[in-house]
């Protein structure tokens, strides 16, 4: 780990709760990042996105923020656009970067555009007519429907017939104005973690997540102890390089910086990838998966934070003043 003074981190914001689907969850990943900063000698203070304004960021001379806010208004873009404007150096990707890895779709289109595999997939905006029949023959049975805005498996679900459709797109749209309708690989389900930006990126351990009957939902994702993970996950070695290098393409091609954390599905007929998703975000609960890719590679949860809290910066640059 490199060597970090803590004391040239200044005041530091642990941006949390916020008005999201997955508030519940930014709670907990928040607590625990801001106890961790502070047994450290950080001087880090817990700032609830949904009780603060954000200006007081400024006028309460903070230096920088550690944004632990998932999903919409603090994953997407919007905060980070905030944090811009206000001058106060933050964690993880950019404005532009953020926003795109936050929409399941146009990463998905990034991710083809660089030559990297990805589920097909539908994209039907709310209330458009569900062609079940044109949707099955296009990509098969089972699919996985959900909101390409929404996180931690918000208004997702699994589509095993086809009279299934209807009512899955109709739980997407509730939570977005379209649904993410997505050919379903049959495999093993992984993650890869990384850490730094541009061409310092780097792959973590992977993870291989063994949910009950292949469900990884929110409550086998942060509530029940029944998901095994097996870190790092076993793989053949060709096949792990293979992984964790397709992720640090993935992360470079959406921009992503300081840190994020991907989903892999590897098909179980000829052990071929295929993307998932980006978060540029990820959880950091007891049972979220950064932290412990992160143990496998050396390095505790306390070590972790505060090396993302190091690389916090500004994306934007600005223009030198002219003399007027």
């Amino acid at each position: 780990m490199m060597n970090i003074d803590v004391k040239q981190l200044g005041k530091v914001a642990v941006l949390y709760g916020g008005i999201s689907a997955e508030r519940e969850v930014s709670i907990k990943s928040g607590t625990m990042v801001h106890a961790a900063l502070v047994k450290q000698g950080v001087d880090a203070h817990l700032f609830d996105t949904k009780e603060r304004e954000l200006f007081d960021l400024k006028r309460e001379g903070f230096d920088r923020a550690f944004i632990i806010l998932h999903g919409r208004f603090g994953e997407d873009g919007t905060v980070q656009g905030a944090l811009e404007l206000l001058g106060i150096p933050y964690t993880g990707s950019g404005v532009l970067a953020s926003s795109l890895a936050m929409d399941k779709v146009r990463t998905k289109q990034i991710w083809l555009q660089h030559g990297l595999q990805t589920p097909k997939y539908v994209v039907l905006a709310r209330g458009e007519q569900v062609d079940t029949d044109a949707i099955v023959a296009q990509l098969g049975l089972p699919l996985f429907v959900k909101p390409p805005l929404e996180g931690s498996t918000v208004g997702a679900g699994k589509v095993s017939t086809a009279d299934q459709l209807q009512a899955a797109c109709e739980l997407a749209w509730r939570y977005d104005t379209h649904a993410l309708i997505e050919q379903c690989i049959e495999g093993r389900e992984v993650t890869c973690a990384i850490l730094g930006s541009s061409s310092g990126a780097h792959a973590l351990p992977l993870v291989e997540i063994k949910a009950p009957n292949g469900n990884y939902d929110f409550e086998h994702k942060y509530l029940s102890n029944d998901t095994q993970y097996v870190c790092p996950a076993e793989l053949p070695d060709a096949l792990t390089q293979r992984i964790q290098s397709m992720f640090v393409q993935a992360y470079r091609a959406l921009g992503c910086a300081g840190w994020g954390r991907g989903e892999v599905l590897i098909r179980d007929r000829d052990q071929e990838p295929f993307l998932l998703e980006m978060n540029t975000a990820p959880g950091m609960t007891d049972h979220s998966l950064v932290p412990m890719a992160a143990r496998a590679a050396g390095m505790s949860y306390e070590e972790l934070v505060l090396t993302i809290l190091a690389d916090a910066r500004l994306h934007v640059q600005r223009t030198p003043e002219r003399n007027k």
